[in-house]
Order: structure tokens, then C-alpha cells, then sequence
């Protein structure tokens, strides 16, 4: 079997843009630190297994109540 290094490549930077945009807009709901949440979700998602465990611990979150949400 061929191993295409370049494709291996491409999934990797296309499931780091998915899981930083997927932890954004569920940091946004569900923590009163978006942007920090956000960050750590791109920095882990460098590591599929570890990024999709955050992502499975943010959606399982508790949505913020809107009033403590910032602007």
C-alpha cells in the first residue's frame, strides 16, 4: 500500500482549521473565555485524540447564561 504523505498533510490541516472553528463557536457558548478556549483548541488540535476529547468536554458543558456572556 502507498503512503501519501501529502494527503496525510492536507487532513491534518483541514481537521486543525475544523476543530479550531468547531471549539470557537462552542467556546462562545459555553465559557465566559472565548478566546482563551479557543486557543487552547487549536493548540490541541495538533493532537486529534486530545482535541476531539476537549471538543466532547465543551459540548458536554454547561451552556453560560446569556447575561454573563461578553460583548
Amino acid at each position: 500500500m502507498e503512503f501519501n504523505t501529502t494527503l496525510l498533510g492536507q487532513v491534518i490541516a483541514a481537521w486543525i482549521v475544523i476543530a479550531t472553528v468547531l471549539t470557537f463557536f462552542l467556546a462562545k457558548r459555553k465559557t465566559q473565555t472565548p478566546i482563551i478556549a479557543t486557543v487552547i483548541g487549536f493548540i490541541l488540535s495538533f493532537i486529534p485524540p486530545v482535541s476531539m476529547i476537549y471538543l466532547i468536554v465543551l459540548v458536554l458543558k454547561n451552556d453560560v447564561p446569556k447575561s454573563e456572556i461578553p460583548a
